[in-house]
């Protein structure tokens, strides 16, 4: 041997943990040296399957017989010898790693990741790593590990040369089971707290219903319907999704009008029918108890000139109260906002205020309990698909008790309507409607709105500018100038006095709506050969019995002015 080293093996229980965690070599349970450069003293040759070459060395060494090592090898990592193949005579020193033999392992032992066995012929064994494991020396723990580049490999592993890869085939292509059951139990979780959430959402939701249910009424209001009487048997209890369905969750596209009281929107229900959803701002709740019998009467009113109220909706703060919709709008937007295509004649405005008039009368001479509506005003009233006219909102409507002949409460209505005995005592009487009701017919005579901004400042009220002018006998100069050659003079001094005596000061001076609708029959039709659209007949009345002036010429005068001013007149008329 031209060189070499020796290695101390006093034991041969040693562990080999020793081995692999010297961080040096002196000598003591291994060696390390380098090999004289003479080629001809070694044999080069390469095992099939390994990496490495091996360097047999011409003379077998021989030891003492309690030394467990009887030959060295030397071993070069393939990448190494790439680079010496060939050249060993140019080389100074060539470096060599020494695998010594345990002669108490058996023959042919394999493991699972190395296999040790025995050449035949020296008795010398051979321990090597198992592919795709690799290591320096198998009997060291650990010292055969799985190549890195083939630990992504489902099953095989293959190389060229020194180069290990997995075949496209054996790829590890699903996740692993691990990660896999932490991703379905987050999206597992994530689902059932939705669902808790829902779930959660929707109790609260039914117990709000149920709370604003009870507190509007529904209760006593089911009582009535399942009753035997039958007193309500046409009304109908929505429920709030149905008219969320309907209006779209009540969009802003499907808002018909907004006022004080509230918003109304269009809306289809799951039937097909059309509807009007009346949404109040804000409630009362004082008034809450008194809700469920007023929607009872009302739902009870049948008259062709009323809007028919179809049912209401509890479950919400404020209740809501569904209507049938009537189509062509406001007689206020066909008076005041018409198109060029079309404008409410006189003959028209004769028939709306008749029918009108007639409808209030229904409401006030109900025989069970009289009506009051509270809130008469051209917008109020509209009109359906021939043009006839429907009294609507009865939002600040009040049923009363046959005894009784007022209602006191705190002051509702629209400013250019309200009656200025109502706005003074508080009390509101049937002929708190006919007042206002009087303001409709002026503005049906005259095409004007109720108030209007006046150029000094404040607002000039229609209702005073009228009764200014008819005490001037200038009432031509006021009528609306689109109908005044539709109509005979006789029939626009007939509404004019009618109009007066529904504004007088004193409420108890007024006609009442059944007087006012008789009166409007008698213009419509003034002989019994004329037919009129209501109730397909015409009603023959003497005009002169409720106050008809006996000449034309009182209300005709040459010294007119249309200058005036609110002020000009007090709102609440000496009643001695």
């Amino acid at each position: 041997i031209l060189t070499g080293c020796a290695s101390v093996c006093p034991d041969d229980n040693i562990s080999a943990t020793n081995y692999r965690n010297a961080s040096s070599c002196y000598g003591d349970r291994c060696c390390q040296s380098s090999l004289l450069p003479s080629p001809t003293d070694y044999i080069i040759e390469r095992e099939q399957g390994l990496d490495f070459y091996e360097i047999f060395l011409d003379q077998e060494v021989t030891t003492t017989s309690n030394s467990t090592c009887t030959m060295a090898a030397a071993l070069i990592r393939s990448d190494v010898v790439q680079k010496l193949a060939g050249k060993l005579s140019d080389l100074s020193s060539l470096p060599t790693i020494l695998e010594w033999r345990a002669n108490y392992l058996s023959a042919a032992t394999d493991y699972d990741n190395f296999t040790c066995s025995d050449d035949g012929s020296n008795g010398v064994q051979y321990c090597s790593c198992n592919f795709p494991y690799d290591g320096l020396n198998p009997l060291l723990p650990y010292g055969c590990e799985v190549v890195p580049a083939c630990r992504k490999c489902r099953h095989q592993c293959e190389r060229n040369g020194t180069i290990y890869y997995c075949p496209k085939k054996f790829l590890l292509k699903q996740p692993p089971v691990l990660g896999f059951s932490i991703g379905m139990g987050l999206v597992f979780l994530v689902v059932s707290c939705y669902w808790l959430y829902k779930l959660i959402k929707w109790r609260k939701e039914v117990k709000r219903k149920a709370k604003y249910f009870k507190r509007n009424g529904g209760l006593l209001l089911q009582q009535q319907m399942s009753s035997s009487d039958g007193v309500v048997e046409k009304m109908t209890i929505f429920p709030i999704t149905d008219l969320e369905k309907a209006t779209d969750n009540f969009h802003e596209n499907r808002v018909l009008g907004q006022g004080g009281q509230g918003t109304v929107y269009k809306g289809m229900l799951t039937d097909g029918r059309i509807v009007a959803i009346k949404k109040s701002k804000k409630v009362d709740e004082g008034q809450l108890d008194q809700f469920v019998n007023e929607v009872v009467i009302l739902s009870q009113v049948n008259h062709r000139n009323v809007v028919k109220l179809l049912g209401c909706c509890l479950e919400t703060e404020v209740p809501m109260l569904v209507y049938e919709f009537v189509p062509n709008g406001t007689l206020y937007e066909h008076i005041h906002d018409p198109t060029e295509d079309f404008h409410v004649t006189w003959r028209m405005r004769l028939q709306i205020a008749a029918e009108s008039a007639g409808a209030l009368s229904y409401l006030h001479s109900s025989s069970s309990a009289p009506i009051y509506h509270r809130d008469i005003k051209s917008s109020n009233i509209l009109l359906d698909e021939k043009y006839r006219a429907k009294v609507s909102d009865f939002g600040a409507s009040r049923a009363i008790s046959i005894e009784q002949t007022h209602v006191t409460t705190c002051v509702q209505g629209t400013y250019g309507y309200l009656d200025p005995e109502y706005f003074q005592s508080n009390q509101f009487t049937d002929k708190s409607d006919v007042y206002s009701f009087g303001v409709v017919l002026v503005e049906l005579l005259t095409g004007r709105k109720p108030i209007w901004p006046a150029e000094s400042g404040g607002w000039k009220s229609l209702a005073i500018e009228f009764l200014y002018q008819m005490e001037k006998t200038c009432l031509f100069d006021i009528v609306d100038s689109r109908v005044i050659e539709e109509g005979k003079k006789e029939e626009f001094i007939a509404v004019a006095d009618l109009a007066r005596r529904c504004l007088h000061m004193n409420g108890k001076q007024r006609p009442t709506m059944k007087e006012v609708a008789t009166v409007l029959g008698g213009i419509r039709c003034p002989n019994s050969k004329e037919q009129s659209s209501v109730n397909g007949k015409c009603v023959v009345t003497e005009i002169n019995d409720v106050g008809r002036p006996s000449s034309i010429d009182m209300f005709l005068s040459d010294d007119c002015s249309s200058s005036f001013s609110i002020e000009a007149l007090p709102l609440i008329a000496n009643t001695n």
